[in-house]
């Protein structure tokens, strides 16, 4: 029987048994660095986007994403469904008007 192998064996189980302490911390800092560059700065755009729908008013002039402009008509309430989204009359030309949700 060969011994050496076994030793050897022996000797790299000894090696890899080693403590995970000194891995927390580096976790921890790619985690902090994670909330304060990427999460915390998306919330607080979703914030402003939040607010900024919700004081639009009548009467204001609005850029849709689509890139379609247009004067607010009209904003009609709709509580009953299941989403709470209101739908707002947008005044395109003098013949158009588009109805769009918030």
């Amino acid at each position: 029987m060969n011994f050496e192998l076994v030793t050897t064996a022996f000797a790299q189980a000894e090696q890899t048994t080693r403590t995970t302490a000194p891995m927390w911390p580096m976790l921890i800092a790619i985690f902090a660095v994670f909330y304060f560059f990427i999460i915390r700065p998306q919330r607080k755009k979703q914030q402003d986007t939040k607010s900024l729908l919700n004081s639009i008013s009548k009467g204001n002039r609005v850029v849709t994403i689509g890139g379609i402009c247009g004067t607010i008509v009209n904003i009609k309430e709709k509580k009953d469904t299941k989403h709470d989204d209101d739908i707002i009359v947008l005044k395109v030309s003098d013949n158009a008007k588009i109805e769009m949700i918030r």
